[in-house]
């Protein structure tokens, strides 16, 4: 099933998400819902509070990057209570996207490599190094799971600049190909 996403301004995304157990009711259907969401959306990434769950889970896929790391393609995981634990002091820029903030891509300062802790879909525990394409992916979508989105990372100026798009999303004033829950007044 495809699943809205919520958008900027919702308060959902500011929450910091809790760990779950396996038995999270249909976290199975839930897993796959999330990839299909996130497929037909164009994302390359959906965390649980984008679709309006305040739960530690977010889906992944890396091969649109290919271009910039053949060995991406195929990097396509769920990761569930993941907690970065390591970030090293090496920072990489790219520029980001969000499907939570359609529209808007700005260069944002992210550490190159990570280590994390998580549960894979069928619950077995890993301690992970992640580094370059992979880690920047996932750091954004960890992002979401701590309440941050990528435009929180921008200068006070370009947020300042940002500002009267921010404001249009929060109201739906989006145009998207996919459906959206805009926050309620």
């Amino acid at each position: 099933m495809i699943l809205p996403i919520y958008v900027y301004g919702h308060p959902i995304l500011r929450k910091v998400s809790k760990d779950i157990t396996m038995d999270y009711p249909n976290l199975d259907k839930l897993i796959l819902d999330m990839f299909v969401s996130m497929d037909e959306s164009d994302g390359v990434g959906l965390a649980a509070p984008q679709i309006g769950k305040n739960i530690r889970l977010f889906v992944v896929e890396g091969t649109p990057f290919a271009d910039l790391d053949p060995s991406i393609v195929g990097f396509r995981k769920a990761f569930i209570n993941a907690h970065i634990i390591e970030r090293s002091n090496t920072e990489i820029i790219r520029s980001e996207g969000c499907l939570s903030v359609p529209g808007i891509h700005e260069e944002v300062s992210r550490p190159d490599k990570i280590t994390m802790s998580y549960l894979d879909a069928n619950g077995e525990s890993h301690k992970e190094e992640f580094s370059g394409i992979r880690a920047w992916i996932i750091q954004h979508e960890y992002d979401h799971l701590e309440g941050i989105l990528f435009v929180d990372h921008v200068s006070p100026l370009r947020k300042r600049i940002l500002k009267g798009k921010l404001a249009r999303i929060s109201t739906g004033k989006i145009n998207v190909h996919y459906r959206i829950v805009v926050p309620r007044k």
